[in-house]
């Protein structure tokens, strides 16, 4: 007997009416809707809503993006100088001693560039951390360097592993407080028809998680990631990538293994086969060998590898390591032995080796219309090689869709969008158009591999006041969802249950 009827519904493309059973948290039946067949559970007539697979993000950094809507947003500042005018408005109210912090400054396409001595003066001794919007780059005033212990050089910046270092710690509040934060996240992920994410927030990230499901969470699955420097603890804990961890409701595995190789666009630390225009060719902060080692000990340890790399010598590096490595993908099409991180700048031969070699390519398509300056300005001569999700697709690779919040919203529907028309209803052309992708394709993306719903299926499911592969661009971008469902359970949208 099924514990709930989804009536008068319709999947992507068909504009056929039919009636989803599910019981125990699981599709048993999808039946056209004049079919006769008798249920005594409770039914939801959809009026014609379009029902999806949910959807995941594979890509966040969750206790960043929750901490990030507490924070004030610096996207829009153009120049280091028009940065700083923000955060001298923020200073008139900045409530002492707490440190002002902001978040998501770009600064390399800006004219000019940020100094310590411009932000001392701008925030008169008041503690200022200001974090780029990729993470690998902090801007910080003498008075947090003193506060927070740092050396900062006449820039003012942190990079790289120091910019991450201090970046945890300015997220260092009481654990109650960011609980509360986490689980508003959560609620507007689901709002935004999510049911689950992979968590690559850098720290030992299964304990919060357990932690907040056992006081209430239960607004999203969280597939917690492992960064590398943990690798040992978690052999020790035999922990392995798709295992359930106990007592959490089924909502929390475990994730993939991370580990990052190179660095971002933004702070021109990617590893690129060719300079910068200010000279240097990026970092590569774990050589071929050192990789291939930790992907042999992945194998071993039932670890999935996750390997961050942005620039096209980084993604080169990481496909070797992989194919020494060794992998089954090449003998089982469709199967995936790791992924890769971004993939944003890839050199030619490498696109099809993403299949040959069974790696996924995770990334993050919205960060395509936001880096599309930078990428012009610092990677002209490969420009249409970056995000080039068209040309993975047609190499036979698999692509898994994602944020990277706060670096980009969680919000699958805007990446969808950026994938689909490689443009944001905001007037400007299309970037590089010949990289788009069909929705049916962005849809399989962001739904691990699914654009239909399937008899067995989890019932977890996203309800669309439209249907996404026929919208305009415009509606799809801010797709409106009525309702998200985890295992049957309303997570969003409780009101059309009745609830």
């Amino acid at each position: 007997m099924p514990d709930l009827v989804l009536r008068s519904v319709t999947q992507p493309g068909n504009t056929t009416l039919c009636d989803v059973y599910i019981s125990s948290g699981v599709i048993t039946q999808i039946a056209p809707t004049n079919t006769k067949t008798k249920a005594d559970a409770p039914t939801i007539d959809l009026e014609g809503r379009t029902v999806i697979p949910g959807l995941w993000d594979e890509h966040v950094h969750m206790t960043q993006w929750a901490l990030a809507g507490a924070r004030f947003d610096l996207s829009a500042a153009s120049s280091a100088h028009e940065a700083l005018g923000l955060v001298r408005a923020q200073i008139i109210t900045a409530a002492q001693p707490t440190p002002l912090i902001g978040v998501r400054f770009r600064d390399a396409t800006w004219p000019d560039l940020p100094t310590l001595r411009g932000l001392d003066e701008a925030t008169e001794g008041h503690p200022t951390a200001l974090i780029s919007h990729d993470l690998h780059c902090v801007w910080l005033n003498s008075a947090a360097a003193l506060r927070f212990d740092v050396f900062v050089d006449a820039s003012g910046l942190l990079r790289e592993q120091a910019a991450f270092d201090l970046t945890l710690a300015l997220g260092q509040l009481p654990d109650a407080e960011v609980d509360v934060l986490a689980a508003r996240a959560g609620s507007r992920a689901a709002a935004r028809g999510i049911v689950g994410v992979v968590d690559f927030e850098m720290t030992w990230n299964r304990d919060p998680w357990q932690r907040r499901i056992g006081n209430g969470f239960e607004a999203l699955r969280i597939d917690a990631g492992v960064y590398v420097a943990d690798l040992d603890r978690a052999v020790a804990e035999r922990l392995h990538t798709g295992d359930r961890i106990a007592d959490t409701r089924g909502l929390l595995s475990v994730g993939p293994l991370k580990l990052l190789i190179d660095g971002s666009l933004n702070t021109r630390t990617a590893f690129c086969v060719n300079e910068y225009p200010v000279g240097g060719h990026g970092v590569l902060v774990v050589s071929e060998d050192e990789l291939t080692e930790v992907l042999l000990k992945a194998r071993d340890d039932g670890l999935l590898p996750a390997v961050h790399a942005i620039g096209d010598a980084a993604n080169t590096v990481a496909l070797n390591a992989f194919e020494r490595a060794g992998t089954t993908g090449r003998n089982n099409p469709g199967s995936t032995v790791g992924r890769i991180e971004h993939a944003q700048f890839l050199q030619a031969r490498d696109f099809a080796r993403f299949a040959h070699l069974g790696v996924t390519a995770s990334v993050q398509p919205e960060q395509a219309l936001d880096d599309r300056d930078a990428i012009e300005s610092n990677w002209a001569a490969g420009a249409d090689r970056v995000f080039a999700l068209r040309s993975l697709l047609d190499a036979g690779a698999t692509l898994a869709f994602g944020s990277d919040a706060p670096v980009a919203p969680l919000d699958p529907f805007t990446a969808m969008s950026a994938a689909s028309s490689r443009a944001r209803s905001d007037g400007r052309e299309p970037w590089r158009p010949d990289q788009v992708v069909t929705r049916s394709q962005a849809l399989a993306a962001s739904a691990r591999g699914r654009t239909r719903l399937r008899v067995g299926d989890v019932a977890d499911l996203a309800i669309l006041d439209g249907d996404p592969l026929q919208v305009s661009d415009a509606v799809f971008e801010r797709m409106p969802v009525a309702a998200t469902l985890l295992a049957g359970r309303a997570t969003h949208g409780a009101a059309l249950f009745g609830g």
